[in-house]
């Protein structure tokens, strides 16, 4: 069965950094493209970070573009978000997805076929 299995949260300091990875088993990982959302209890999913298919191409949400960095390793199945210059706003649990779509990135939760078990970030003021 497919798994997506996120890793590297944890408690950071304002300013800090975290890099959270995302192994993905029983799909074909060059098939999909990837992306990060994050969830804050009471609120809905939101998206952060997606990579096509091919790695060509990437998208971010205003509220982390210039601090974020997403990246796939197609070799090891693995899905990655560099997080730079961390923020208290940006404490969630961080989700990995996988979305079958031929080109391009959604930022739409809906588009997603695949989810992680989410993986926790606190930002400490």
């Amino acid at each position: 069965q497919v798994q997506l299995v996120e890793s590297g949260g944890g408690l950071v300091q304002s300013g800090g950094s975290l890099r959270l990875s995302c192994v993905a088993s029983g799909l074909t990982f060059i098939s999909y493209a990837m992306n990060w959302f994050r969830q804050v209890p009471g609120k809905e999913r939101e998206f952060v970070a997606g990579i096509s298919r091919s790695g060509g191409s990437t998208y971010y949400a205003n509220s982390v573009k210039g601090r974020f960095t997403i990246s796939r390793d197609d070799a090891e199945n693995t899905l990655y978000l560099q997080m730079n210059s961390l923020k208290p706003e940006d404490t969630a649990v961080y989700y990995c997805g996988a979305d079958r779509r031929l080109v391009g990135i959604s930022t739409s939760i809906r588009d997603i076929d695949y989810w992680g078990q989410g993986t926790q970030v606190t930002v400490s003021s």
